[in-house]
């Protein structure tokens, strides 16, 4: 019985025990469901982070889509602003046009009427006086039955000659 005094034999035995129990204790079908379990959880997490990576790439591409559409809505608002501010600015230098030429007209008609109301005033300034230069000379000169009967035929003739 030597081979009891000896280290070797002691740690074979502890060995074996030491087995006896992890089997007895069926610790490697728990280590071995325990890091299955592990393993699931791990891979059920990476799913979901997978799955929640997608969904805010998708959310991002979305964002992206309807902030490209918002930008191209964006100009296309600011290029019709533009024409109609351009459309707005021709049609003021028009209409600006057209009241300087409806105003100049205007002017040069109160004109024209001012000018023809001054000739007339004149021709009748002037027929007033010829007619009283007239009456005198011909007061002194011709008696006064003559002198209606020609003042009278002088004024018809003026009258139609003006006119």
């Amino acid at each position: 019985m030597n081979f009891l005094s000896t280290p070797e034999f002691w740690v074979a035995v502890s060995f074996f025990l030491f087995m006896g129990l992890i089997t007895y204790y069926k610790l490697p079908a728990q280590l071995g469901s325990a890091l299955d379990k592990r393993a699931l959880d791990i891979r059920t997490e990476l799913d979901e982070a997978r799955k929640l990576r997608e969904e805010a790439q998708a959310i991002l591409a979305d964002y992206k889509q309807r902030q490209h559409e918002a930008d191209e809505e964006a100009e296309k608002i600011i290029a019709q602003a533009k024409r109609e501010a351009e459309a707005l600015g021709e049609e003021t230098k028009i209409k600006l046009k057209d009241s300087l030429e409806r105003r100049t007209k205007l002017a040069e008609d109160k004109i024209a009427q001012a000018e023809a109301q001054a000739i007339g005033e004149v021709r009748s300034t002037a027929v007033e006086l010829a007619v009283q230069s007239a009456k005198q000379i011909m007061g002194d000169k011709v008696d006064a039955s003559l002198s209606d009967k020609l003042i009278s035929s002088s004024i018809s003739d003026l009258k139609s000659k003006l006119n």
